[in-house]
């Protein structure tokens, strides 16, 4: 029985799972490193261990400091939100290996996804569409990976197996590309991911984002919460999402969810979690699967009213799913922006204190964020500072209060990117659902 969770995290992420541990009624320890002993959450939960320095390897990530912190608290369960520890399969073994509940799928499904190329190789079998491709390693003869990519069409895409975040990957155009893009993210992939292993793909050109979050119970019960559109990106990171996707109609949304909802019933998946897929004239691609919650949550709870959190810890509870299919209804239309601490055109992070801070309200706005006057942006952590999001009846009335909302929000002492969310929401792509707002957009607004 789940009484008192530790949140292995920082920042609105930590503060979203405290506020659903009081509603349940479960006991909250904050862990912290020495820099973050005034994070709301810190100042809000019922107990708090600070776990060491600012840098992540010797805070957030040291695994041994957080199991202890459990140890000491008479925790029962950790919760690891995203980012983080959130899918490393070798954190959740040992937290169940100590006798705590991880709150996410077991350690053998996070590994099995956590590599691109099993976590292809083993969806495939299951009827989830792919993206053509190397159907495994690259090879270490180039030889072989010409073969392949000619085989497969140019432009062709090359990614790591263990990447993530749009880090570890490179588009190929030209065949006297292929062998020195090759190894520039073999050397990539190793510095950031610690494995070295590549795949290829065919490069699906101007496509957009779409993924598809499911509750499964580990029982044989799943249901999916329809899907989120996130093709509006800087540099392979999302900007802005929004649910449910524009023109996906409801039997091409019936057809992809059950498909998803059967691939977690076979894969025994416990937990919440996110087919990502790309998707093109009416085809959909699978390109991963997120074990844990994701950042942009809270369009899919604004459009189905269920609270995914607590759907994590009930499950992690062992409950049986309380909810089938049948049950889900979606309602209106919601937008997510994310509100980072960074320079608006370069995109570089900035630290700095938050001289004065004012929340946006009215009717369909939520704010999602751990900042107050006062709060120092840290340089070590992620530059997401907040998330802003809006629910109308439809898309044209979440655009408007979108738009209302990023007017109000003050956030002065350091720079942010709620310009650039104002010019893409007032462009004439967006608002008609075009999404033909990435990369090469973004840089122009």
């Amino acid at each position: 029985m789940i009484d008192k969770i530790v949140i292995a995290n920082r920042g609105e992420i930590a503060l979203r799972i405290l506020r659903a541990c009081k509603e349940l009624g479960i006991k909250t320890v904050a862990i912290h490193s020495d820099i973050d002993r005034n994070l709301k959450h810190v100042l809000l939960a019922d107990e708090t261990v600070c776990i060491g320095p600012a840098q992540l390897i010797k805070s957030y990530l040291n695994i041994p400091a957080i199991i202890s912190a459990a140890e000491i608290t008479g925790a029962t369960a950790i919760h690891p939100g995203y980012g983080f520890l959130s899918e490393n399969a070798d954190f959740a073994e040992q937290v169940e290996n100590s006798g705590f509940i991880f709150i996410g799928p077991k350690a053998e499904t996070i590994r099995l996804m956590g590599d691109k190329i099993s976590a292809i190789n083993k969806i495939k079998k299951f009827g989830i569409p792919c993206i053509p491709g190397s159907d495994g390693p690259l090879s270490d003869k180039i030889e072989k990976n010409y073969e392949i990519a000619n085989l497969i069409g140019y432009p062709v895409i090359i990614k790591a197996s263990s990447g993530g975040g749009g880090f570890g990957m490179r588009i190929v155009y030209k065949e006297k590309d292929l062998n020195k893009y090759i190894n520039k993210t073999k050397i990539e992939a190793k510095s950031i991911f610690n494995n070295d292993i590549l795949y290829m793909e065919k490069y699906i050109e101007s496509p957009r984002h779409i993924e598809i979050q499911v509750m499964a119970d580990g029982k044989g019960n799943a249901v999916y919460l329809g899907e989120r559109d996130c093709s509006i990106q800087r540099r392979h990171q999302k900007l802005i999402e929004e649910a449910p996707a524009f023109d996906i109609s409801p039997e091409l949304r019936r057809y992809i969810g059950e498909l998803c909802s059967k691939t977690f019933i076979e894969l025994g998946y416990k937990g919440v979690g996110t087919f990502e897929f790309l998707y093109k004239k009416g085809k959909f691609y699978f390109i991963e699967m997120n074990t844990r919650i994701q950042v942009e949550h809270t369009v899919t709870e604004m459009i189905t009213n269920i609270d995914l959190v607590k759907g994590q810890i009930r499950i992690a509870n062992n409950e049986k799913l309380w909810i089938t299919q049948e049950d889900i209804k979606f309602f209106g239309h919601s937008i997510e922006c994310r509100i980072n601490a960074e320079d608006p055109n370069t995109f570089v992070p900035n630290s700095g204190k938050i001289e004065r801070f004012h929340a946006p309200g009215g009717l369909g706005v939520r704010w999602e964020s751990h900042i107050y006057t006062g709060y120092y942006v840290s340089p070590y952590y992620d530059s997401m500072i907040g998330k802003l999001i809006t629910y109308g009846e439809n898309r044209n009335v979440a655009i408007s209060r979108m738009k209302n909302a990023l007017s109000e929000l003050i956030i002065d002492g350091i720079k942010t990117n709620v310009g650039l969310h104002t010019k893409i929401i007032d462009d004439i792509n967006f608002k008609n659902g075009t999404n033909n707002i990435l990369e090469s957009n973004t840089k122009k607004l």
